[in-house]
């Protein structure tokens, strides 16, 4: 069962919810942009960690300062970093040594700078990097990206943009495009978890 639990980042209070699996895998999800209505709760986030979970993952969400019932506000991106950082730091308190990290949205574009700066992390996955709403110009290297979604409609993240930058990093993700799926994956949100699912299988995932 999940469980609502509280991590720090210095000041912050970060709202968060740990659902406890079997296995010693585990994955952090950041949600999309808070400005525009994006929290925790967020339906392609909630599919993210329904697939990890169902591959024997302990999952880990949580709301970014300023979004729901998390203390502080929105940083432009800055302290939002530290809050990933500050979750990393929480599962490996726990003695949860391998994890994953994945985003959606602007969530994506948050857990980029913080792998391009050098974390220790088993995977990375995005699903709709906003490149063409935010910048990536400045992620210089992109390690340990495993797996990148998008839809073929997905304005937001455009599929030739996302192509670009995968050759610019010089790294060799699986990469999945959903045939007319959107950035909101309306109707899609089966054949993302079905993405999700059989790429963690390959990586080694329970049932």
């Amino acid at each position: 069962m999940e469980q609502n639990i509280t991590i720090d980042c210095d000041t912050i209070k970060l709202e968060s919810a740990l659902h406890i699996n079997s296995s010693q895998k585990t994955v952090i999800i950041t949600h999309p942009h808070p400005l525009y209505g994006g929290n925790m709760d967020n339906p392609v986030v909630m599919t993210i960690a329904e697939s990890f979970f169902e591959k024997g993952f302990t999952t880990l969400r949580f709301n970014f300062r300023g979004t729901g019932n998390s203390t502080g506000k929105f940083d432009d991106g800055n302290g939002e970093q530290e809050d990933i950082r500050a979750a990393l730091s929480f599962l490996k308190e726990q003695k949860n040594n391998e994890i994953y990290l994945a985003g959606y949205s602007f969530g994506a574009r948050m857990n980029a700078s913080v792998v391009s700066n050098g974390c220790e992390i088993e995977d990375h996955i995005m699903v709709s990097p906003p490149m063409g709403f935010m910048s990536f110009d400045t992620i210089e290297k992109m390690p340990n990206t495993g797996l990148i979604v998008t839809g073929e409609r997905d304005d937001i993240a455009p599929v030739d943009v996302v192509q670009g930058h995968i050759k610019r990093w010089q790294i060799t993700p699986v990469f999945k495009v959903i045939e007319n799926g959107d950035h909101f994956y309306s109707g899609s949100l089966g054949k993302l978890k079905t993405i999700l699912t059989q790429y963690l299988s390959c990586k080694g995932g329970t049932n």
